[in-house]
């Protein structure tokens, strides 16, 4: 099975599903070789999912259940197989060079698929499992620059692989969840990537890039250098801990400080936001007793866990050995970035131009739907659509899938024992 479904002459059908703390999203989309059409999409408030992991499997499922259903119910179709966006699982990088000799006299496929499984084996030592391997700046004899060595007289084949590794068992419950709704996970694909490619430029790549998805409960980052991912890390901080601070801090209803939030939550400092008051109710009083504060109160109780969690990304980065030269700007996407003056607040803690970015639509999307709490989402079908990163997205083992099926025929038999 390939990345895609696809039919006799008609064009390929990719699904795509990202489950995060807020909502769940899928997309089923028409690839072509001219444009990419949307043919459904469900969008679903998520559930049993806390800063990407699966705590409550029957809820998470349950909120799968509902998107994909609305999905397919816009498409006209039930999906079979999809591709699946991991931010659980405590998501990282490892770069390193694999170099294996020519068997023969030309480079074939071959040679440059068992260099890449030595990769993967290699970073399969760490005991975690390895989501993607990605290689770049393939290199013959020492030459390097070479984008596809195929067919290339040699003696030593070379490659720079940057793997993404991800925990097993958050990966599995995430798995778990999705193939619960009797539809099977064919492709794993890494969050951060996806996002990345969502809504960075290829220009930005080549330059080198951070890029921040600020989701409610993960805040996750993807570097690109010299046109290549180079970093992938996270960490479990996002929207909902501004919430939470802001709940906290004003002693209101967790619901009523999301409201305030989106209504008022800024990180610009100006003059005006004092004058700017508004009342909000308080937790715990039965009266309905009303408390008032203003913009410029609520900008002070933002503003500390938006630096601390830009300085948390930029020290694991660091620590992975990031040359932030390298970095010439900052993109930020997901739901959290929507916060106003966030691009500014980013830009001087990281010394970086930054700005925020809604993924590109789709073919019949309205661009109204296309909201930054898309990006990974939409960052799936890009991949899909280009042939150059669809390559680096591995199908799942036949042995899993097996596994699956029989897990699958297994519950069957338990329900029919017990309903009959």
């Amino acid at each position: 099975m390939g990345l895609f479904q696809r039919s006799s002459g008609r064009p390929a059908t990719i699904a795509a599903l990202d489950v995060g703390t807020s909502k769940v999203c899928c997309i089923i989309a028409s690839l072509d070789s001219e444009q990419t059409t949307l043919l459904g999409l469900g969008h679903q408030r998520s559930a049993g999912i806390k800063s990407g992991v699966v705590v409550d499997p029957d809820a998470a499922e349950h909120a799968v259940r509902g998107a994909l259903a609305q999905a397919e119910r816009m498409a006209g179709v039930t999906l079979e197989h999809l591709v699946l966006a991991v931010g659980c699982g405590r998501l990282a990088s490892q770069s390193f060079v694999a170099r294996a000799p020519i068997e023969g006299p030309q480079v074939t496929q071959a040679d440059m698929s068992r260099i890449l499984a030595a990769g993967d084996a290699f970073v399969g030592r760490s005991g975690r499992s390895v989501l993607q391997t990605l290689g770049s700046d393939w290199r013959l004899d020492g030459v390097g620059g070479i984008a596809d060595p195929s067919g290339l007289a040699g003696r030593e084949l070379a490659v720079d692989i940057t793997a993404i590794t991800v925990d097993e068992g958050p990966l599995r419950n995430l798995a778990g969840a999705v193939e619960r709704g009797h539809v099977e996970v064919g492709h794993l694909v890494a969050a951060p990537l996806a996002s990345a490619l969502g809504v960075s430029t290829e220009e930005e790549r080549r330059h080198g890039v951070l890029v921040l998805d600020m989701g409610a409960g993960l805040t996750s980052a993807a570097v690109f250098i010299d046109g290549r991912l180079a970093l992938v890390d996270s960490v479990p901080v996002g929207g909902n801990h501004v919430t939470w601070d802001l709940a906290r801090e004003l002693v209101a209803p967790t619901r009523e400080a999301e409201r305030i939030k989106v209504l008022y939550g800024t990180l610009v400092k100006a003059v005006s936001n004092a004058n700017e008051v508004f009342a909000y109710p308080v937790s715990g009083e039965e009266d309905g007793g009303q408390h008032q504060t203003s913009k410029a109160h609520v900008c002070e109780i933002i503003g500390p866990r938006i630096d601390g969690t830009v300085d948390l990304v930029a020290e694991r980065l660091s620590g992975h050995g990031l040359d932030w030269t390298q970095v010439r700007r900052v993109v930020l996407t997901g739901g959290a970035s929507q916060l106003i003056g966030l691009d500014q607040a980013v830009a001087v803690r990281l010394e970086r131009p930054t700005r925020v970015a809604r993924p590109r639509p789709i073919g019949r999307m309205m661009p109204s739907m296309c909201s930054a709490a898309f990006a990974t989402v939409l960052g799936l079908v890009a991949i899909g659509s280009d042939p150059r990163f669809a390559a680096s997205v591995p199908q799942r083992s036949s042995s899993e899938a097996s596994g699956r099926r029989r897990g699958y025929l297994d519950r069957l038999g338990r329900w029919i024992g017990e309903s009959f």
